[in-house]
Parts: structure tokens; sequence; C-alpha cells
């Protein structure tokens, strides 16, 4: 894709303070929320010694993640209130900081897959024992998705930005390239939707199945069925949290590549569904640790009440880590 944008914008009031503020502030405070919120996630589970098993770590890793994207994200909202122009044309603090957001939304994405992947294997371990996962493929996956993160990621770094060019800039997310965005973005949006989606319908499918074969026998209890329920809307809440996160800068990507036009142009309509796309990204990572490891009763409980560990011993059950 080639593209030129010849605009001569040199004003140095684009943005009016007010509208700066109306969007840093409440970027900044949703940012600081997620990060208290996965830090206490991250706490907890590495000081709570019967946590330290598959899910668990996935749920950590996925905090990580989450605590990145939140941090960046702050960096970004700072950025953007001292500095608004950046945003608009670009400058090498904004392309190290979307860098790094980059990477936590990379890795946030692999970790969401990963952990619907391990769902399911786990269903399915019910069944067929050899599909159980260990400690050590769970942490191996934990380090392949940083890998492939800072990899995809620090590709601007590195030299696939605009930085010192107009060729193929993009309008909303400079210094980035239309180009990098679109292959970034394309791939990892399929993933983050259609994978999950894939893997929580088969687990529900496979739940269902067991069910009909337990009612069969007469042995199918209320139990049962309320765990199947709480999948199903577990699930239903996952796949709809990602949508309604990542839909909207998909969306903008998508936009920005389809109109070759200049900021004046954008200003500040389409600039400010930009800065709402990135609130809405954080409010996947604030969302994450409420839909992920606060639906699983245990650790909701330590997170509550902040209890220290006790000698039970913490049993995830396919059917009750949802």
């Amino acid at each position: 894709m080639k593209r030129h944008l010849n605009c001569s914008v040199s004003s140095s009031e684009i943005w009016s303070s007010h509208l700066v503020l109306a969007l840093g502030i409440p970027q900044l405070i949703i940012n600081i929320i997620s990060v208290i919120f996965n830090c206490a996630v991250i706490i907890i589970i590495l000081s709570t010694k019967d946590l330290h098993k598959p899910i668990f770590i996935l749920f950590c890793n996925l905090a990580f993640s989450d605590l990145l994207t939140s941090s960046s994200g702050f960096w970004i909202a700072m950025l953007f209130i001292t500095n608004p122009e950046s945003t608009i044309f670009g400058s090498k603090d904004i392309l190290i900081a979307y860098a790094f957001y980059t990477v936590s939304i990379l890795s946030t994405i692999y970790n969401l897959v990963s952990i619907g992947i391990e769902r399911y294997l786990a269903v399915a371990g019910s069944l067929k024992l050899r599909y159980r996962v260990s400690r050590n493929q769970t942490l191996a996956a934990a380090l392949i998705n940083w890998a492939l993160a800072f990899f995809l990621g620090c590709m601007p770094l590195v030299g696939w930005n605009c930085l010192h060019n107009q060729e193929n800039l993009s309008a909303l997310y400079s210094p980035f390239c239309v180009d990098y965005l679109i292959f970034i973005t394309i791939p990892n949006c399929v993933v983050a939707f259609l994978l999950p989606l894939f893997t929580y319908l088969r687990i529900i499918v496979i739940l269902r199945k067991q069910k009909f074969t337990l009612g069969a026998c007469g042995q199918v209890n209320g139990t049962y069925k309320s765990a199947e329920v709480q999948v199903a809307r577990t699930s239903i809440f996952i796949w709809l949290l990602a949508l309604v996160s990542y839909a909207p800068f998909f969306a903008g990507v998508v936009f920005d590549a389809a109109h070759s036009l200049c900021p004046a142009d954008l200003y500040p309509s389409v600039y400010v569904f930009r800065n709402c796309t990135a609130m809405l990204i954080t409010m996947n990572s604030l969302g994450n640790p409420i839909v992920y490891t606060l639906q699983v009763k245990t650790l909701g409980n330590k997170l509550k009440f902040l209890k220290c560990p006790t000698n039970n011993r913490i049993h995830v059950h396919a059917m009750g880590n949802f």
C-alpha cells in the first residue's frame, strides 16, 4: 500500500485544553484502576501456593499482560495530556509508547487464546487424561506468547515506522505505518474473536454431551447443571468483552487504511473516537481479572477478603474453574 499525505498543518492549537482534559483524565483514571486490579491478581496468585497450577499460571500471565497494557496506556495518556499534538503528528516518545502498548495488547490476545485452549483441554481431559496440560507446558506457552508479542510489537522500533517520512503514514496512529497496522491488526483480531469463540463453544458442547450421558444413567444433578450454565455465561462474557473492546479499534484501523485524510479533516470527531477506543482496550484489561479470575470462586474469595492461604488445597476442576 502506497500513499502520501500532503498535509500542511502547522497550528500549535489543534487540540483545545478542555477537550484534552476531558479525554485524558478518564483515560488516566481507568488505567490506574486497571493497574490496581491486575496487581492484586498477580500478588494473590504468586503468594498463594495453592494457586500455582496451570490455569492460574495463565491467569497470572494474563494479569501481567493487562498490567503492561494499563501502564503503557497510562504513559500514552500522559503524553496526550502534556503534548497532544504528538499523538497526531508523531514523535519518538509516542512511537516507543505505542510499541509497548502493541506488545501488551498482543500478549493479552495470545494469553486469552491460551486460556481458552487450556480450558478446552481440561474439559477434554476429563474424558481422556492424555489431554491434560502440565505446569511446564503452561510456562512454555506463556514464554512463547511473550516472545511472539515482543517480536511483532517491537518491529516499529527497529525500522518499520514512518517517523521520518510521510509515505504510508497512519493518520490516526502516527508515526506507525498503515501497512504495519494492517499486518498486526487483521490476523490478530481474527485470532482474538474466532479462536476463543470456537474453544468455548466446544467446551459447552462437551459439557452438554456429558450431561446427557450422565442423565441417561440417572446421575445428573443440580450442581452439574449449574456448572454448565456458569460455563456458558462466562464464555459469552469472554467473547463479548473481546468484541466490544477490540472491534472499534479494528474499525479505526480499517478506516485509516481506506481514507488518505489529513489531521484537519479528521479533527476532532475521529480523534475523539480514537481515544475512546484506547479506553475500551483498557476496559478489557480491567474486565479480564473480573471475568476470568473473580469468576473462580476460591480466588474471588481471596481477592475479596484478602485472607492468607489456608492448608486446604484448591482443586481446579474443568467445570469449577468458570
